[in-house]
Parts: structure tokens; sequence; C-alpha cells
């Protein structure tokens, strides 16, 4: 028997369709069905490994972790990384497939619909239900034609649509009447029911708005569910909301992380953002590093020497040596640490121009970017504390020099360490969630400060919380009565 389906897309982006899939397959996991998240195609370079060697959003390995499976590809088949404005990396299935600019991916979409439906049967096969997440909206009717993230997948793959909204955006109601009445009779018959995210306040005042949905959209209004607090301890989709997810708070330990507009993996920094006694904020474009910050964090970027040419033009490479030379320390990771070396050489143009620049020169190390992406999870060694760590590579390039190595990854020198261990760098994402790893570097800033948070047992006992959040507030039965 087939598994049933069931879509959720929004009125809009950020209206939290992803938190929600992750709510629904952590509760429907939890009544013993086996649950897959899929979603058709996704644009993010928060990108997480998978088990079979390749790469999806990190939103859609989150999803399957709270439906307790391990993530494949085939449950993101189409990823975009944004490079430029106008261009992205297209990884179909796990694998690079292209590069393409906007109108370039647009002739492109019709031959990837059949990657897409593939990899969906693979995914629907032994399963209970698949929870499907669309990308931005359906509304956007000026993007439909070769559609394979909305209407279009659901057409094909003939799934059940729930319409989500944010309400704390306001015009919620006008956002469902709208994008009703802009979808053609076939699409709007796909429409189920509106579900209601992010409320905060008196449940009951919101009694007129319910009837109000149905009325204007034509639809039931399956459920209001109110705004999750805890949703910032969990990794975020992309970047949209980023200048607001970090933000100063009185801590001992101050860390900065520099805004690059290319910031890839940037879920890095949740594990130390936990932390209560961690005061980790973006450094923002036009602000100085402030003289008594502990440690600047260099974090991934998807076009490394672009990013490093905005870092030099902000000033900030020049607050980075003064920042040394009052002995701080730095970390870069996977591009942040390719920045760190004396010099990055890109002679095919992956990146774009041809050539070799000037790196910041704080280790002895060269970087030479090469076509050929490396994809894999690793176990490694903390060289300097012997720490355990669980993270995953994700890069173009190869970095070799003369200084210390950073980890070992099965006796293999991984990365690179100064001889005062206060700058290193990695292609090692998922460092700081090791909670050993954390609390050794955190406790060579500041003596006596080791960390305090079990990072992985706090993404789990969040998860939970969140599955019991969406199901106080939605019919489990009936959604699952809808999908089919």
């Amino acid at each position: 028997m087939a598994a049933r389906a069931l879509m959720l897309q929004g009125t809009g982006s950020d209206v939290g369709k992803s938190l929600l899939v992750a709510g629904l397959a952590r509760a429907f996991a939890d009544r013993g069905l086996r649950v897959r998240p899929f979603k058709p195609q996704n644009m993010s370079n928060n990108a997480a490994v998978t088990v079979d060697g390749g790469e999806i959003g990190r939103a859609q390995a989150l999803q399957a972790r709270a439906a307790r499976v391990p993530a494949v590809a085939d449950m993101n088949p189409v990823l975009l990384k944004p490079q430029s404005d106008t261009g992205a990396q297209v990884v179909v299935q796990g694998r690079v497939f292209a590069t393409a600019k906007a109108a370039e991916y647009h002739a492109l979409k019709p031959q990837l619909m059949a990657r897409v439906l593939e990899s969906y049967a693979r995914l629907r096969a032994d399963v209970d239900l698949v929870l499907v997440e669309g990308a931005g909206s359906p509304a956007e009717i000026n993007l439909r034609a070769g559609d394979i993230a909305n209407m279009g997948f659901a057409l094909a793959a003939d799934a059940p649509v729930l319409l989500v909204g944010d309400i704390d955006r306001g015009g919620v109601i006008a956002a469902f009447a709208g994008t009703m009445a802009v979808l053609p009779p076939e699409e709007r018959a796909r429409v189920a029911g509106a579900i209601i995210n992010k409320f905060r306040g008196d449940m009951s005042m919101f009694a007129d708005g319910r009837k109000a949905i149905e009325t204007h959209a034509g639809i039931p209004c399956l459920g209001v569910v109110p705004w999750f607090a805890q949703a910032r301890l969990l990794p975020a989709e992309d970047g949209a909301s980023l200048s607001t997810r970090y933000t100063p708070h009185q801590g001992a330990i101050r860390i900065r992380v520099p805004h690059l507009p290319a910031i890839a993996n940037f879920d890095d920094l949740d594990p130390l953002a936990a932390e209560p006694d961690v005061e980790l904020a973006l450094l923002e474009p036009g602000e100085a590093l402030p003289g008594d910050c502990d440690a600047v964090l260099l974090p991934g970027s998807k076009a490394t020497i672009a990013d490093l040419a905005f870092l030099r033009a902000q000033g900030w490479d020049i607050d980075i040596v003064a920042h040394v030379r009052r002995g701080g320390a730095v970390v870069g990771l996977c591009g942040g640490y390719q920045m760190l070396g004396r010099t990055i050489d890109d002679p095919d143009g992956i990146e774009g121009r041809k050539g070799k620049v000037e790196g910041l020169g704080l280790l002895p190390v060269d970087t030479v970017l090469e076509a050929g992406k490396t994809l894999r999870e690793v176990d490694a060694v903390d060289a300097l504390g012997g720490c355990r760590i669980r993270g995953y590579e994700i890069h173009l390039g190869c970095t070799t020099g003369t200084a210390a190595p950073f980890l070992s990854l099965d006796g293999t020198p991984e990365g690179a360490v100064s001889r005062d261990g206060r700058i290193a760098g990695s292609y090692v994402h998922g460092l700081f969630a090791s909670d050993g790893m954390r609390a050794r570097w955190l406790a060579s800033l500041r003596a006596g400060r080791n960390g305090e948070t079990a990072f992985e047992a706090q993404v789990e006992s969040t998860l939970d919380l969140l599955a019991a959040h969406v199901a106080a507030h939605l019919d489990l039965d009936r959604l699952l009565g809808i999908a089919r």
C-alpha cells in the first residue's frame, strides 16, 4: 500500500512550514507511524550531509531527525545554493548538477520534475506517511510554469495541501484569501484547509478570524498554533532571519562572527549561542570588531574569495589582526579556514574569476579550489584536548601547509592550529556541537568557563516539546484523515 502524503504550503516565505513539518514528523513518529519528510526544492546555503553521501537542506535533516530516521538525499532532491544575487549551484539528488542563473534554472525545471518524482517514489516505499514541504508560496503565479516546488508537485503527486499563514507578520486573513483567489480551480481544489501559525496573545480573540478565513478563502481553519519560543534552539532553514537570530546579550565570553554575504552552514554557531555564559553576535557591515571581544569565528562560505573581499572592504581584516595582537582567539570553519591561510587559488574559476588571492595570513596554509566536492560524515578527535567530535565535511578545495593539525580523523591530520593554540581552522562542521570540544575551547578563552549546555540532548528535548506543542493545537487524526 502506498504511503499517505500531506503537503504544507505557505502564504509566503518564512511562515514556519519547516518547523511545523518537524513537529508533525515527531508527533506522528511517536504514534508509531513510519514518517519521512520531503521537500521537492529548497534554496539554502545551510546544508547537511546524508548517510548516502549526498547533501540536502539543513531543515530536511532536522525533520528526518524529528521522524527518528537517518537523512537521505531523496528527502530534498533539488537544493539551490546561492552563490550570488542572480546565480546558484544546483544540487540534484545530493550531487552537484549545474551552476545556473535564475533564468537558466527556470528552463531546467521541467527536466528536474522527473528526478523529483523519482526521489518521492523511492521515499514512499514501505512507509506510512510522507510530510511534504513547499517552498515560498503557490501565490507566486509568475513562477508557476514548470513549478516543481508547490502546486506543480502537488498535482503531479496527487498530494492534498494545507495552507500555512504567519499571523505574527499581520494580514493573515488577506494572505489566505489572496492566495486562494489567484490559484486556478484545479489548484484551489487541492487545498484542504488552513493553519494559522505563530499566534501570540488570547486565542479566543481570533474566533471571528477563523470564520473570516472560511468565508473569504473558502477553506476550513484546521487550527491555530501559538508562537513556539524554543524554535531558536533548533537549526534554522536559511539565513532569512539570521540578523535577529544571534543578538548581543550579557555573557562572560564575547564571540563575534562577521556576517558575510554568502555565509553557509551557520548552524555551527548554534551550540555556542546556546551557552548562557556566551554572548555570540553577528558583526554587521559598518560595525567595528569590539576591542574586548574574546574570539572571532569565521564561518563557512559559499563564495570564499568574494566573501574575503567583502571582509576586507569592511576593514574587518585589520580588526582581526589587531584582535590577534591583543591575544584574542580566531577559529575558521570551512571557507573561514581557507580565509585564515596565506593564499586561496581558483585556477579553474570555480567561484567566478580565475586567479589567486592573498588570505589573512594567520595560518601557514594554502588552498586550491577544485571541482570535486568533499561530502562525508566524520569522527574526529581534537588534537589539543582529545575531545571526540561527530561532524561532517562539505566543501570544495584542498588546503595544505606546515601548521600543526587541529584535529585527527582516524589518525589522519586535519585542519591547522597555531603554536599557541589561539588560531585554528578546520573543514569539519559540527565541532562545537560536541559538548567536550565546546567546553575545552571556552575554557581556553576564559579560565573556569567550561560550558553548561548538553547541546544534542537539548535539540532532542526541543523536538519533543515542539511535537507536543503542535499536537495540542492541531487535530492529528483529522490531518491523517486528509492525507492520502
